[in-house]
């Protein structure tokens, strides 16, 4: 391996464990990720990672590999912890990625641009009522600001606007989102007391 391949690779793979690399604001890494793919996936599975390449969607990131903690799976401690994320946060996440899909569908537009007014709207509906809408409305920008740490959301220029990312489809498939909808409506029965009878 020559030394520009070997500092391509070393760049690739650093930007990738600092996060989720896109196409759209690291084009020079971008680029060299494609070029050196299979080595960037030899090199990370030495330490039980998987790099994870969406050409399609403009992202990669790297995941722990599946058998990484499983009884007969190698024995390296994992790199990439697993997060727990609150009932909020996953509601927000879904409530997003529906958003893409429906965007998707309809749309041919790449970006999926929200304000923060929609979000909240979005939000509020599976909230219980409040009488202090002030405190209502910080807790879902608590919310929104836990969403934009995970790398799912991206603030524009205007403080109030947001990109969805593409990313997002990588965690929440549409089986999960399935399982989200039954446990959700469950929730919103038990907000209106559908659920007594």
């Amino acid at each position: 391996m020559t030394a520009p391949v070997e500092s391509d690779l070393s760049q690739v793979v650093t930007h990738l464990l600092k996060g989720v690399l896109y196409r759209d604001t690291h084009d020079k890494q971008w680029r060299q990720l494609l070029a050196l793919r299979a080595q960037v996936r030899d090199y990370v599975a030495v330490i039980g990672l998987t790099a994870v390449i969406d050409e399609a969607e403009g992202y990669a990131f790297l995941r722990s590999r599946p058998d990484i903690g499983e009884p007969d799976g190698p024995a390296i401690p994992r790199l990439i912890p697993r997060r727990a994320l609150s009932f909020h946060v996953s509601l927000l996440l879904a409530l997003l990625r529906k958003r893409l899909a429906e965007h998707d569908a309809k749309d041919g537009a790449a970006k999926v641009v929200l304000s923060r007014e929609q979000i909240v709207e979005m939000v509020r509906m599976f909230l219980p009522e409040s009488s202090n809408e002030a405190r209502l409305v910080e807790q879902i920008d608590t919310h929104i600001t836990k969403v934009k740490e995970l790398g799912f959301l991206r603030q524009l220029g205007d403080q109030n606007l947001y990109e969805v990312r593409r990313i997002l489809k990588a965690f929440v498939d549409g089986q999960w989102l399935s399982e989200f909808d039954q446990r959700l409506a469950e929730y919103a029965a038990t907000l209106t007391g559908g659920d007594e009878s």
